[in-house]
């Protein structure tokens, strides 16, 4: 299975220029603890990565340094050039990416390294808690089956 097929399609994003405050908003109404900072390429306006934004980043960077974040950008918290992962790339080398550089979420490109998703450690539990369903029902099934052949 390959993370373009397990991510989440709908990532919300920022620019490098979104007030903090804003960021922070973006979080609690969507839920999430986790913004993708993008802009626009030059050559087909496609939207490229350029740093990610956590609500750890957020409570660390500013909130326990006693900064302002009235005065902060997007840009100016976020973790820049973040770890990606190909949509056509199987979900173990993300995990392996994951678990190397300690991080629960990686942002998915396309062909073009355009921003189509966002893989999550969620995403992939999901898919193997169906998988392991699967796996148990069968074994079940299998008994039913034998009892209702062989009474």
């Amino acid at each position: 299975m390959n993370t373009g097929e397990v991510c989440n399609r709908n990532p919300i994003t920022v620019r490098r220029s979104e007030e903090l405050l804003r960021v922070a908003q973006l979080m609690r109404e969507k839920h999430i603890g986790y913004l993708v900072v993008v802009e626009p390429s030059a050559a087909d306006e496609a939207q490229r990565p350029v740093g990610v934004v956590t609500d750890r980043d957020i409570v660390i960077s500013v909130v326990a340094a006693g900064a302002d974040p009235l005065t902060l950008r997007a840009g100016d918290v976020m973790t820049e050039h973040p770890v990606t992962v190909g949509a056509a790339e199987p979900v173990e080398n993300a995990m392996r990416q994951m678990r190397r550089i300690g991080v629960r979420r990686l942002p998915v490109l396309g062909q073009r390294g355009e921003l189509v998703g966002v893989l999550s450690l969620d995403d992939v539990l999901e898919v193997l808690a169906g998988d392991l369903q699967n796996l148990a029902g069968s074994i079940r099934n299998e008994r039913v089956i034998e009892r209702s052949l062989r009474p």
